[in-house]
């Protein structure tokens, strides 16, 4: 019982006894103040402000001027380790602290000394012995002349880091990826400002690739991903084949991420098993191949996505967008929009075919226009069918439609067409990006052919063709040319659909004229005409990347005839943002015979 009543007395007296018996906390010391000289020359003085104890330790409370006596005292070593990594051997480092002024001063000064260079290089490749002998030889002069440090550059630690991982790089790219540094050493002479350098190779076994092996694919079929596939069982391992493939699966839409890789998992262990086993005698001729399957991950994207858009053109004016995407559709990938227009409205769909074993994207859509230009009013319903083939680099494509059109001309009238033309459209890009190209080109060519009464008014050809190219002129300039060339041949103009005829003007052809402005004056409206002919010379200076400036030069028309194919000109001065989504101008041009100014604004460009 006594025990419980001194229990209980303690708790109700303890917290009271420590109030009053604890003594209240001491301030914590100030931190020593100090300032720290650096004096090195460039780009020294940076390495050694960022990775000094006396940079890191000021404003540290644990710090006195003892301790401070001790930095200082260590830093000359700490220096030289440092200056070391940048190829100084042999530096001359002073380091005092001087404590007669308001706050102690740490000063070291550093005298570098002349670099250590690179004296002999020993690159020594073992194995890379290929097990088919029907195939080419490994260039093992080509990897040794791949070394990023020769000999006579200067020695620095992290340029050596770096040659021998550029060198192993270059290796595991292909046929040997399992390729290791088996030894390497840096010698270092100070007194004669020489490293020798050794590395040592090891190729491992060659390894080909096997089948796909799928993970992530849940919604669509397999041959989305098998059918763009053009790695095959044996084929020797090539980094570029993997990183192609992923390219065209991430191409397809079907997919917001995807990552292609070999599957080397059994292929190490297999290679850890051996290492494990080093004390057998090791096997005559080069090791067996390893056979390592090709890894695809997907994250597929939702099935079904809407989107909705709003916008300006000084083309067609105020625009509203709403797009419907659904990538399975019986198998089929299915794109469709509504856009709205002041001066033209479309619907359209389009499904798409799984690209083919054999690169083929093929396609069937219809779809509804009506734009009202320049006193002409027309409306289309089109069906059509197209293949597409080739590569972003060169594509081509082959498109069969059949059109009906009905074209309203003020105070002419109404007139009915239709039409079963097939066109095949070639495309060359060279440009160093898709979308901010500043060096390069782009080319284009049609030829669309009308020759069968069947669905047909008139029967017809077509040829069209244009060009853009971009020329770095000095460090900050672009110039940038463009061209149309089109001609149309028929017995009668009546009867061609006016999506085959031609018509200039606007922000992408001839600046300071209205958007198809320059054609075929009938009654009170431009028509579409026989002949077309179109140039730009455009000069952009990037005042302040990626803010520029632009001065263009714009010459074309369209005419019936090649002798009224005269061409209007067009000049002006324009902005110029290059911005993350593609080039973004807004131009203030003059057309000459208009006699207007007239506003451009764009984005990206068209092609």
């Amino acid at each position: 019982m006594s025990q419980i009543v001194l229990a209980v007395y303690a708790l109700l007296s303890g917290p009271v006894a420590s109030a009053q018996e604890t003594p209240p906390k001491a301030a914590a010391p100030a931190p020593l103040k100090y300032r720290v000289e650096i004096h090195a020359p460039r780009p020294l003085d940076k390495l050694l402000e960022q990775n000094l104890d006396l940079m890191r330790w000021r404003g540290d409370p644990r710090i006195d001027l003892e301790q401070l006596r001790h930095l200082v005292k260590v830093a000359p070593e700490q220096v030289k380790t440092l200056v070391a990594t940048e190829g100084y051997y042999s530096p001359t480092v002073d380091a005092v602290l001087v404590t007669g002024g308001p706050v102690p001063v740490a000063r070291v000064t550093v005298q570098p000394g002349l670099p250590v260079e690179v004296g002999d290089v020993d690159i020594e490749l073992r194995g890379f012995v290929l097990t088919n002998k029907s195939e080419a030889p490994v260039d093992t002069a080509k990897l040794k002349s791949s070394w990023m440090l020769p000999v006579g550059s200067r020695f620095r630690q992290s340029d050596w880091e770096a040659a021998k991982r550029g060198l192993l790089r270059e290796i595991i790219q292909s046929r040997f990826p399992l390729a290791e540094l088996a030894e390497t050493q840096a010698v270092v002479d100070p007194e004669k400002r020489r490293a020798n350098l050794k590395v040592v190779v090891d190729s491992g076994p060659e390894v080909h690739f096997d089948g796909l092996n799928i993970v992530g694919l849940e919604r669509y079929p397999q041959s989305v991903i098998t059918n763009l596939n053009k790695i095959r069982p044996g084929d020797q391992y090539s980094e570029a084949a993997l990183q192609a493939f992923q390219a065209r699966l991430q191409d397809t839409g079907y997919f917001s991420s995807v990552e292609v890789s070999a599957d080397m998992t059994a292929a190490l262990n297999e290679q850890l098993g051996e290492l494990a086993g080093q004390e057998q005698p090791p096997a005559a001729g080069p090791p067996a191949p390893r056979v390592v399957p090709v890894l695809v991950r997907v994250t597929e994207n939702k099935r079904r996505n809407v989107s909705l858009g709003l916008g300006y053109s000084t083309n067609t004016g105020a625009r509203g967008q709403v797009n419907y995407d659904n990538l399975n559709v019986f198998g089929k990938r299915m794109k469709s929009h509504v856009i709205y227009e002041q001066r033209r409205q479309s619907a359209r769909a389009d499904f798409f075919w799984p690209t083919t074993p054999g690169g083929h994207n093929n396609s069937i859509g219809g779809g509804y226009e009506r734009s009202n230009l320049n006193g002409q009013l027309s409306r289309t319903v089109g069906l059509a069918a197209s293949r597409t083939w080739g590569s972003p680099l060169l594509e081509r494509t082959l498109t069969l439609e059949v059109l009906t059109e009905q074209l309203t001309i003020a105070d002419v009238g109404t007139s009915y067409s239709k039409s079963m033309p097939l066109t095949y459209s070639v495309t060359r890009r060279a440009l160093d990006s898709l979308v901010l190209p500043t060096r390069g080109f782009i080319v284009n060519g049609q030829l669309g052919i009308a020759p069968l009464p069947i669905l047909t008014d008139e029967k017809f050809v077509r040829a069209y063709g244009r060009f853009l190219t971009y020329y770095p002129v000095g460090t900050s300039g672009t110039l940038v040319l463009r061209g149309e060339l089109g001609a149309v041949g028929s017995k009668e103009k009546a009867g061609i659909p006016s999506k085959f005829l031609f018509r200039a003007g606007g922000d992408q052809s001839v600046r300071g004229y209205a958007y198809q402005d320059l054609g075929v004056m009938e009654g009170e409206a431009i028509v579409g005409a026989r002949y077309l002919m179109t140039g730009s010379v455009e000069y952009d200076w990037w005042v302040r990347p990626p803010w520029g400036i632009a001065a263009f030069y714009d010459f074309g028309n369209a005419a019936d005839t090649l002798h009224d194919l005269r061409p209007k000109v067009g000049y002006g001065l324009g902005a110029r943002w290059r911005s993350p989504v593609g080039p973004i101008g807004i131009d203030v041009a003059y057309g000459k015979s208009a006699h207007q100014v007239r506003l451009h604004f764009s984005i990206g460009f068209t092609f």
